[in-house]
Parts: structure tokens; C-alpha cells; sequence
């Protein structure tokens, strides 16, 4: 029997998040393909005193890793399980700087990013010359993003330098990074759904309330076409971070399109529901044609 299994966070319970899995499960169904869908709360995965790794989920051909914990995901790939997203991939997008630094070098363009330095000693301030570069080498406004969230949370905006230390004193101690505002985009961007590394599905978000565009956030959502730009940056994106799967979100800049963020578990429901692409299914059929050597 052909079987799989998709490894969910532990605490996940949300709609939206849980979806994720329960299309996927509906997809390899209609292929035959038992897909049994497992929270990442039991320690399947392990260290034994031997330094040997215990895994007690490999009787399954596959796993589809919905989780962010990159231990877990490296423990699999040790024991010789075929993840999708692959370990380093998830690792990659999960941090949004380290995503930029992956990317460097490929000829993506991105907007100016600065790495904020972290402060081990929480009584200490943020050092003023630090923000004096900021605003010389950024100007405002900024972006500032912890290097850890999803949805659009945990991205803010700072208009002058009062608003700057702010920030930078709440994040100081969190990975964080500063990053050129793109006011050709402010309230729109461009997200993008991936599989095997071409690009299957294209939606603008909107929002007239935010400079954060995420449907999650208030943003709406339409049908976008799938162009030779998008396409091009696409395929650099996934060759680059080796991704089976992600959502990529693109900002409009002045000279094109910059990538903001990729997003190795990008959420189906909403690109499904408005650009009417299935693109469980064809994330599943890319799993099915990689495992199996064969087409469905």
C-alpha cells in the first residue's frame, strides 16, 4: 500500500492552518495514496543513548512536513525519510533573513535589507549610531520585521526616529532585521504558489487600511496572470532554496518585482478559492511523481 503522512505543528488549531493537511489528505486519496495526517507532539523521532536515530514513522513512503520545527524535520531527513519542503528549505524560509542571505548572489532582487544587531543584555539601549545607519542607509520610512512570524505579523513600520527606537528597543533582544519600504507597493503585493519549482497560481492582495496586504490582515484577493517575470524569479527562488512547494510574496518596485518573503508552507484555501487553481493537487501529484517515479 502506498502511504504517506503529513506532520502537523503540535499546537495548531485553526481552520486555516489544519485545511493545509485535510486537502492534501483528500488529493492522494482520489490517487490511491493513504496520507495519515500526525500532530509533531509525540517524539516519533528521537535521539537513542547510541547517538542513533529512532523513527518510529518509517513505515511511510513520505512525509509532507506542515511543521516549522527545524530539529524534527532534521531528525527525518537523518533517518532517511523523503521530506517535502526538504529540512534546509524550511530552515531557509522560516528565517526571513537567512532567506535573503540564501538568495544573495542569485540575481533575485530584493529590497535593501540590514541584519539588526542582537542585544544579549536586556537593561542595555539600543546604540544610537546603529540607528544613525539605519536611517543613512535605509531612510523612512522602515520596515522593521522579527526574523521569525507569518501572516504579516510581527512587521511593523517606523515613520521617524522615535517610532525607530521604539522598535528597536522592543526587538532588540529577537532576531530582527531593517529593510527599504517600497512605496510603490505600500498596500498591495503579489502572491505566488509554486510547485516543482514553476509557478501554478498568481493572486494581487489588497488592503485599504494597512501597508501590509495579507487577506488575514483585512487584505483582498483577485486573480493575477502568470507572467514571464514572475515565472523567471519563480524558478530562481525555488532552484535556489530547493523547494518542492512554497508561496512566494513579491512587492511592486520602480523596476520590477522584489521578493519579500517566501513562505515554505504557504496556505492553499485562499489562492484556491480565488484564482480556482487546485493547487493541493497538483502539490500532490509532484509528491506522487517524486516518490513513486511515475506519473498520475
Amino acid at each position: 500500500m502506498k502511504q504517506g503522512v503529513v506532520i502537523v505543528n503540535a499546537y495548531s488549531d485553526s481552520e486555516t492552518e489544519l485545511n493545509q493537511s485535510v486537502r492534501l489528505q483528500e488529493e492522494f486519496s482520489r490517487m490511491g495514496v493513504k496520507l495519515d495526517i500526525l500532530r509533531n507532539n509525540r517524539f516519533a523521532v528521537r535521539l537513542n543513548e547510541r547517538g542513533g536515530i529512532v523513527n518510529e514513522l518509517s513505515a511511510y513512503d513520505f512525509c509532507v512536513y506542515l511543521d516549522k520545527d527545524k530539529y524534527v524535520s532534521a531528525l527525518l531527513e537523518g533517518a532517511g525519510m523523503r521530506l517535502f519542503n526538504c529540512a534546509k528549505a524550511i530552515a531557509d524560509c522560516d528565517d526571513k533573513m537567512q532567506t535573503f542571505l540564501a538568495l544573495a548572489g542569485a540575481e533575485i532582487p530584493m529590497p535593501a535589507t540590514l541584519s539588526g544587531f542582537l542585544c544579549y543584555t536586556p537593561q542595555k539601549a539600543v546604540l544610537p549610531e546603529a540607528l544613525d545607519r539605519v536611517e543613512r542607509l535605509i531612510g523612512y520610512p522602515v520596515v522593521v520585521k522579527e526574523c521569525y512570524g507569518s501572516l504579516g505579523k510581527w512587521v511593523y513600520k517606523a515613520d521617524d526616529r522615535k517610532q525607530l527606537i521604539d522598535l528597536a528597543e522592543r526587538l532588540k533582544c529577537k532576531p530582527h532585521l531593517f529593510q527599504r519600504f517600497v512605496a510603490e507597493s505600500v498596500g498591495k503585493d503579489l502572491r505566488v504558489i509554486a510547485v516543482g519549482g514553476k509557478p501554478i497560481a498568481a493572486m494581487k492582495r489588497t488592503s485599504e487600511s494597512d501597508f501590509r496586504s495579507n487577506i488575514e490582515l483585512g487584505g483582498r484577493g483577485e486573480p493575477y496572470p502568470i507572467t514571464e517575470e514572475i515565472t523567471r524569479l519563480t524558478e530562481r527562488v525555488c532552484a535556489r532554496l530547493r523547494l518542492d512547494y512554497c508561496g512566494i510574496d513579491y512587492l511592486f518596485g520602480k523596476e520590477g518585482l522584489l521578493v519579500c518573503e517566501v513562505n515554505s508552507n504557504a496556505f492553499f484555501g485562499g489562492i484556491e478559492k480565488i484564482t480556482g487553481v487546485n493547487a493541493a493537487k497538483a502539490y500532490a501529484k509532484h509528491i506522487y511523481a517524486s516518490v513513486y517515479k511515475e506519473e498520475v
